[in-house]
């Protein structure tokens, strides 16, 4: 079983996926966290150093491996990672993938002081916002095309729709 947890940044990919993975007793992958082992950085300095083309390859060529294993998880995937380089279609062909919908003004209590994300570096909360509500109008049409979308997901409704899917 390949679970891929899909969204925007501050969703609660990670927050939930990983009580997930457990309850499964299954593995638990934070993709950003593969990334950073494999480059010896964070993304932070990833997306400084090398920018964010070269960040997207790599992002790609592990959501592929972990795709090509015969290994069961639970993937918090990066925010971007169905939107590039074929992602989505990558994700559904392997396993399940579920769409975390959380509105931006949820997204932006949840990240709007975190300083770590690349995409969202700002002056304000005002252009944080702007900048989340661009990523999501963008990024809209690839989420959508995961097998199941929960609008503001919890645990019990991701175990739901995991066990009902299996």
């Amino acid at each position: 079983m390949k679970v891929y947890l899909i969204g925007m940044p501050g969703s609660g990919k990670t927050t939930l996926g990983l009580p997930l993975a457990e309850h499964l007793g299954i593995l638990f992958v934070d993709q950003d966290k593969e990334i950073e082992n494999r480059e010896g950085k964070s993304v932070q300095q990833i997306f400084a150093d090398n920018g964010e083309d070269y960040f997207r390859q790599v992002e790609s060529q592990v959501l592929r491996e972990w795709a090509a294993s015969p290994k069961s998880f639970v993937m918090a995937t990066g925010g971007g990672s169905p939107c590039f380089y074929k992602g989505i279609e990558v994700i559904n062909e392997s396993g399940i993938s579920i769409f975390f919908d959380v509105s931006v003004q949820e997204l932006l209590k949840r990240v709007g002081k975190n300083k770590d994300r690349p995409l969202l570096h700002a002056a304000d909360l005002s252009e944080k916002e702007e900048k989340l509500k661009t990523l999501y109008i963008n990024r809209m049409p690839v989420y959508k095309e995961a097998h199941i979308i929960l609008d503001h997901p919890t645990f019990q409704s991701l175990l739901k729709a995991v066990q009902f899917r299996k």
